[in-house]
């Protein structure tokens, strides 16, 4: 596989891969927070994705490109959070990635558009949801959106999901990559206190009351029914958690000695 990008989830792909899939370009660069408001670095974005089009369009090759499952796409009121659906995105991240969807499936390449949940595993970027809550929990204060929900996934489930659809030939598809189960942040933040062995003073932010936003996988169930073996269900935070919390709290606590925390 050809992978652009040196980033959390190009790392993994590199090491899961190798020369698995010489047909397929995965595009693992780009903006990586859902909260970004960046224009140039959307633009940056942008530009890598035409450039990846062409490349691909040139050699044949299947281009797979990483979208979101969040709430920042699936967050309206009136969205199914199924692929068909309607997607009235509620970000500038969210319309972003749509437009780029709509890009691929204009230009004639062969692609498979991938939504992704919250990825959580190894070597993660410092801003995201769990190395961030860990780092917090570990100073004894943090802070939680009352209400709020994320669908967390691990990488190595997205590299084998990503690993079946690229062995069946899935292509010119937009698939949702999760776990199907968002979980309350107050419950996530509850299960690595208990594992961390802390218990932090919490800062509640009330904001306006947020639908649950679910990502539907019975799109990915139906093509790649092997993801039923992935232990998604009511036990799924606990086991993600009790395999990454020791590399989570490893890193918290080198960014917080940088700190001088």
């Amino acid at each position: 596989m050809e992978i652009i990008g040196k980033g959390f989830i190009a790392g993994r792909a590199s090491e899961y891969f190798g020369a698995q899939h010489p047909h397929a370009t995965l595009i693992a660069a780009g903006v990586s927070s859902v909260y970004l408001t960046d224009a140039a670095a959307f633009e940056r974005e942008a530009k890598l994705v035409y450039e990846v089009i062409r490349h691909c369009k040139a050699e044949g090759r299947t281009a797979v490109f990483l979208s979101t499952a969040a709430a920042g796409m699936y967050g309206a009121e009136d969205s199914p959070g199924t692929e068909e659906g309607p997607v009235f995105p509620e970000t500038h991240y969210g319309r972003h990635k749509l437009a780029l969807e709509a890009v691929f499936a204009a230009s004639g390449v062969r692609w498979l558009g991938l939504r992704l949940t919250h990825i959580v595993g190894q070597r993660q970027v410092a801003h995201q949801l769990l190395p961030s809550l860990t780092r917090q929990l570990l100073t004894g204060k943090v802070t939680v959106y009352s209400g709020a929900s994320r669908d967390l996934l691990d990488i190595d489930h997205l590299m084998r999901a990503v690993d079946l659809l690229l062995a069946r030939d899935v292509c010119d598809e937009i698939v949702n990559i999760a776990s199907g189960q968002p979980e309350d942040i107050e419950r996530i933040v509850d299960g690595l206190e208990q594992r961390l062995g802390t218990h932090a003073e919490r800062t509640l932010v009330h904001g306006k009351p947020a639908k649950r936003s679910i990502a539907s996988i019975a799109k990915l169930r139906k093509l790649a029914p092997e993801i039923d073996d992935f232990g998604f269900g009511p036990g799924y935070l606990a086991a993600l958690l009790d395999r990454y919390v020791d590399d989570l709290a490893a890193h918290a606590y080198k960014e917080l000695a940088r700190s001088g925390q």
